[in-house]
């Protein structure tokens, strides 16, 4: 069977589901995809084409149809949108080499239409495992706004995958916001803790170690304390990345650290005293953290070696005239 022929296949068959759903919609999912693999089969006239009526409840897509493939989707509402599979596709059916989606609508006028899968798929969720999202008639597909073809897509090793996702997450960030997710490679997976934790209630070591690592990819942080915003990348990364909840992101340069953040009469002088407190952690920070870190805080990855260098240009730059850090700390680099 060609794909033109598949195509017109698919137009009988969602033309007979079409017509079912407008006599009498369908109730659920399950119901739904019974009736498609029905139809299908009563439809498909190749002999050498055998429909599954017991696939493994994973399996995509969910009907395989020669070297064609048909993904089910349903939805009560009136929207031709919906989430989809998982972008690992673990249990992708070997033979199938194209698949399409077949999908009902119940909400409002009840219709089915089906649409080639590369192209419906518009959207990749992040929220837990990545996964795709559909729609019939999206105008832009996941994979032109990628810049890959699915088919080249889908052979990619997972940590490739996400290098596409994560660039794809980061055009779409508003200001203020930063993505939680940071796996690059097998082994360097983030899971976001399920308890948060009080910054104030961490013992001093911990609190150290986040301090320098929320400073040096936050280099704003020795800014005025009037600026506005100052604090907000570094209150975020505790959360998304450590779970710790920061009331007052000052609190990383309260009394514990030698410095009063309210008082900014000094030219900079309480800043500079906190982080001359912590150069040291500082230094073991930029050795040890991951590369994904930098290139989503600073946008690049810097060597290790040169990332204190690079801090203290773009923390001379965000201090202004104020005052300049490169002249007071990490001046043995």
């Amino acid at each position: 069977m060609t794909k033109e022929e598949f195509e017109d296949f698919l137009d009988e068959v969602t033309g007979r589901l079409r017509s079912e759903a407008l006599a009498a919609p369908f109730k659920n999912a399950q119901e739904f995809e019974n009736r498609v693999r029905i139809v299908v089969n009563e439809v498909v006239e190749d002999p050498d084409v055998t429909i599954d009526f017991h696939p493994h409840a994973q399996a995509f897509p969910d009907i395989a149809v020669g070297e064609f493939g048909i993904e089910v989707k349903f939805t009560t509402n009136d929207t031709w949108r919906s989430v989809a599979n998982s972008v690992l596709e673990t249990n992708r059916i070997d033979a199938v080499k194209t698949v399409y989606i077949v999908f009902g609508k119940m909400g409002g006028v009840p219709d089915v239409k089906w649409g080639e899968y590369e192209k419906s798929v518009m959207h990749v969720r992040t929220s837990h495992v990545p996964r795709f999202e559909v729609e019939i008639g999206a105008p832009t597909s996941l994979f032109e706004q990628m810049g890959v073809v699915y088919d080249k897509f889908r052979h990619l090793p997972m940590h490739e995958k996400m290098q596409y996702i994560r660039e794809y997450a980061r055009k779409r960030l508003k200001g203020g916001e930063r993505l939680w997710w940071l796996e690059d490679a097998p082994g360097e997976e983030h899971t976001l803790p399920i308890q948060a934790r009080l910054y104030t209630e961490l013992d001093n070591a911990e609190k150290v170690r986040l301090r320098a690592e929320a400073v040096l990819l936050c280099p704003q942080i020795v800014q005025s304390g009037r600026a506005k915003h100052k604090y907000d990348d570094i209150a975020l990364y505790l959360l998304t990345y450590h779970g710790v909840l920061c009331h007052q992101a000052r609190d990383l340069f309260s009394a514990g650290s030698v410095a009063n953040p309210d008082n900014d009469d000094s030219g900079g002088l309480y800043i500079e005293r906190a982080l001359k407190l912590i150069e040291n952690e500082l230094r073991n920070a930029a050795l040890r953290m991951d590369g994904a870190l930098f290139e989503e805080y600073w946008g690049k990855d810097v060597a290790p070696e040169g990332r204190i260098a690079e801090w203290l240009r773009r923390a001379d730059a965000a201090a202004g005239e104020r005052w300049k850090p490169s002249e007071v700390l990490f001046l043995d680099e």
